[in-house]
């Protein structure tokens, strides 16, 4: 009889150990996770599951990967501390995939973000007729460059003879708008006020004070007087001025570079996308620049020489604006041998794009106009081929962004990487993709400080026995309204075009609840905010994830500090910016941050606690002050309830900061400390934030763009409450929106579709709830009637 084989020791490592995590808010979470198999990270917003996926097991093993290499190598990437654990085993590979948008550079698009474009170059470069150069002659992020001279040319021992040379580069870009596809023009009103003399103030460019550095290269440049009005500045001045190239100059001794002020701005403000600048430099860039089609290259990017290539009757511009699931099928009559590995590559990219549900998309699209759910799915495109097995994939809520019909899909692409022999750890709230995991983990049992514990881990069937919150709310169906409101009025859009709309006439009624829903690009918010947003009275609250540094917390970023800081110095008879961290009131040694960092080189910095402050940021003296028994680190370090209560009545009673602490409670944030740094917020923590900072803006309609991202379902109902509150009190919302809790809620739904790209941009239904449920006519009234029924 042959001996049992004995398992080989190499299979015991089954398990991802936790042992002792303590980042953000985590409480000494020690765990057990499953390899190869799909766990979903559950919890509500702030409960510590993006602190123990992404900033433990995730960034434990990308720094344990850096560390392979040498220290000449690390030192040129990005240095990553050590999590706050006392030990993690078991770590594979970790890939995160995030919700993280792809860039603002506006040279980026879809194409240049997934190599799709590199191969057409090259398919153009062997195929195109008529063969106009290298891939490069294609590109429009390349510009065409000539040059000529002298070379030397070596001929025999110590013999050297001059020539002339000539050389030329053929690249695609096009000359006039350098690859943009679109040409600017400036408003010199907007630039500078030509009454004044630049000594006078002249220049209304934010951050052009003559002050600073500016004030210093303007007085000693000498190209003109700066104590002369501009407008009796003669042609060369004033040229000087606006349009010098970069000129090398000495000022007082200190070699800097003059440059006009429209190059200067065209570098600084405009090579970013617009939408990503600061509030205030953007809303300069809307008032003295206007953008418009380039006319020699038509919006394409790309020369006259690129444009004249064809394959089959198409150049490359023409088949970047191909939608990619039509491009997939031209990509599939491609039948040339010379280049048929590469054409089998870019149809398996092309046909992934339509797997993952971004097939509407086109190659040409601005990568930074995607939202969050379309840029986490292109990210993952480049992992459904991969050959790679026993790889850790992390993913944040994946299913941003879609219809419960794309839903469907993405759970299958998370099956086919499990089944692939690898790791999903997935932070989820939806219970569509929860009801798919192996393994489930539930932290809580609140957010903040009263979350960071794991309260559940086990089975689906498990969870919903637990008595967890998500255990409770897991199998919420929210049921029709039984009365919905009437309509005061109508907004009426006709013929709406934008991107995939076609002419499509809707009247949205006003003062009530309106949900715009529809497949993933459908033509939802091409609707919304292509006809909608910008007009007076309307207040638009968008996908974009909320910037800030570890300095930014929510007194900072909602205004509550300005007026906490008014009533501490009135009641002190001091000056208000001693009692601002980033300003007179900052601790000398640690400038206000709070916290000492150490530069290690190419090993992570160290962040040790301020001895002079203890962490509180502020001067010793400044403490001294007190409003209505407390100092400003005090005040700070309240939660949002607390703070409340506390501005409210008695001494420290402050109209201005109760107000915005109510809007706070009301979007459920009332845990949240005031002085927290914006940086260990979650992505629902920070949505919810934004969301009560815009309600304070005046307005008669709101526009809401998926306000349930990164919301739990206990959230949802505080969301749909505050919903309520808002459209009772007489305003008018529209909620683009996929969550079905949020269509059974609304009192008119219009649905786009049918489908995405050119299969939608029209309205299939415009109603009630009760009416798109009991009709079931579109894919949205299918999926609705079996929530409100299950």
């Amino acid at each position: 009889m042959a001996a049992p084989v004995r398992p080989a020791k190499a299979d015991s490592h089954d398990l991802i150990r936790v042992h002792g995590a303590r980042v953000n808010n985590l409480k000494d979470v020690s765990l057990e996770i499953p390899k190869r198999r799909l766990t979903v990270f559950t919890g509500v917003s702030g409960s510590g599951k993006s602190s123990l996926v992404f900033d433990t097991i995730a960034a434990e093993s990308q720094r344990l990967i850096n560390e392979t290499y040498s220290a000449f190598v690390q030192g040129f990437m990005p240095t990553l501390a050590r999590p706050e654990v006392d030990r993690l085993e078991g770590l594979t590979t970790a890939i995160i995939v995030d919700q993280e948008r792809m860039g603002s550079n506006p040279r980026s698009t879809v194409g240049t973000a997934t190599d799709a474009n590199a191969m057409l170059r090259i398919v153009f470069s062997r195929l195109g007729k008529p063969h106009i150069g290298s891939p490069n002659a294609y590109s429009f992020n390349v510009p065409s460059v000539k040059a000529s001279g002298g070379i030397t040319i070596e001929r025999g021992p110590g013999k050297t003879k001059t020539e002339k040379a000539t050389f030329n580069r053929l690249g695609g870009m096009c000359p006039r708008c350098e690859g943009m596809g679109s040409v600017t023009d400036f408003d010199l009103a907007a630039l500078y006020d030509d009454s004044l003399s630049l000594n006078e103030g002249a220049l209304t460019i934010p951050g052009y004070s003559m002050d600073g550095w500016y004030g210093r290269i303007f007085r000693g440049c000498g190209f003109f007087d700066p104590d002369k009005p501009i407008r009796k500045y003669n042609k060369k001045e004033l040229h000087d001025l606006l349009y010098k190239e970069p000129t090398k100059i000495k000022v007082d001794g200190i070699n800097l570079t003059y440059e006009g002020l429209i190059p200067k701005i065209q570098k600084s403000f405009l090579s970013k996308d617009v939408d990503a600048l600061q509030p205030h430099i953007r809303a300069f860039v809307e008032r003295a620049v206007t953008f418009s089609l380039c006319p020699e290259c038509e919006g394409t990017r790309l020369s006259k020489e690129a444009r004249s290539s064809k394959i089959k009757g198409k150049n490359i511009a023409d088949v970047c604006t191909m939608q990619i699931s039509d491009l997939a099928g031209w990509v599939r009559g491609l039948a040339e041998p010379s280049v048929a590995p590469l054409v089998a590559g870019l149809q398996h990219l092309l046909d992934s794009f339509a797997k993952i549900g971004l097939g509407y998309l086109s190659l040409d699209r601005p990568s930074g106009t995607l939202s969050g759910g379309e840029a986490q799915r292109t990210k993952m495109i480049r992992h459904l081929g991969s050959s790679l097995t026993d790889v850790t994939y992390v993913f944040d809520e994946p299913t941003i962004g879609l219809h419960p019909h794309d839903i469907e899909r993405m759970n299958d692409l998370l099956l086919e990487l499990r089944d692939k022999g690898n790791t999903v750890l997935v932070v989820e709230h939806k219970p569509e993709t929860i009801a798919i995991a192996d393994h489930v983990v539930d932290l809580g049992p609140g957010a903040g400080t009263a979350g960071g514990a794991v309260v559940f881990e086990g089975t689906l069937e498990g969870l919903r026995g637990s008595g967890t919150l998500t255990g409770r709310h897991l199998d919420d169906r929210a049921s029709l309204k039984k009365a919905v409101r009437k309509s005061t009025g109508a907004l009426k859009i006709r013929g709406a075009t934008t991107h995939n709309l076609k002419r499509v006439d809707v009247d949205i009624p006003l003062g009530v609840l309106v949900v715009v829903t529809g497949v993933a690009g459908s033509g939802k918010s091409s609707l919304i905010h292509g006809s909608v947003s910008g007009q007076d009275g309307v207040v638009s609250i968008d996908q974009g994830a909320i910037g800030g540094s570890r300095r930014s917390n929510p007194a900072t970023y909602t205004g509550l500090l300005d007026p906490i800081r008014t009533a501490f110095a009135k009641a002190n008879s001091v000056k208000p910016a001693l009692f601002s961290a980033n300003s007179e009131g900052a601790c000398p040694t640690c400038n206000g941050a709070g916290v000492v960092y150490t530069d290690l080189a190419m090993m992570a910095g160290v962040a040790t606690t301020c001895e002079e402050c203890e962490g509180k940021r502020f001067q010793a003296a400044v403490l001294k002050y007190r409003l209505g028994g407390r100092n400003i680190a005090e005040v700070l370090a309240m939660p949002v309830t607390e703070a409340r209560e506390f501005f409210g009545a008695g001494k420290a009673h402050t109209p201005a900061a109760h107000v915005i602490l109510g809007r706070l409670a009301d979007v459920g944030l009332g845990y949240l400390s005031l002085g927290q740094p914006l940086t260990t917020l979650s992505g629902g923590e920070r949505q919810r934030l934004k969301l009560a900072t815009h309600m304070a803006e005046k307005g008669g309609l709101y526009i809401l763009d998926e306000p349930t991202t990164g919301l739990h379902l206990a959230d949802v109902e505080q969301l749909l409450a505050l919903l309520d509150r808002l459209v009772d009190s007489g305003k008018s919302a529209i909620v683009i929106e996929h969550h079905q809790a949020v269509m059974a809620h609304a009192d008119w739904i219009i649905d786009l579709g049918p489908g995405a790209g050119h299969d939608g941009g029209r309205i299939v239904f415009e109603g009630t709830p009760a009416d798109l449920v009991s009709g079931r006519s579109t894919l949205t009234g299918q999926h609705l009637s079996a929530y409100v029924s299950a």
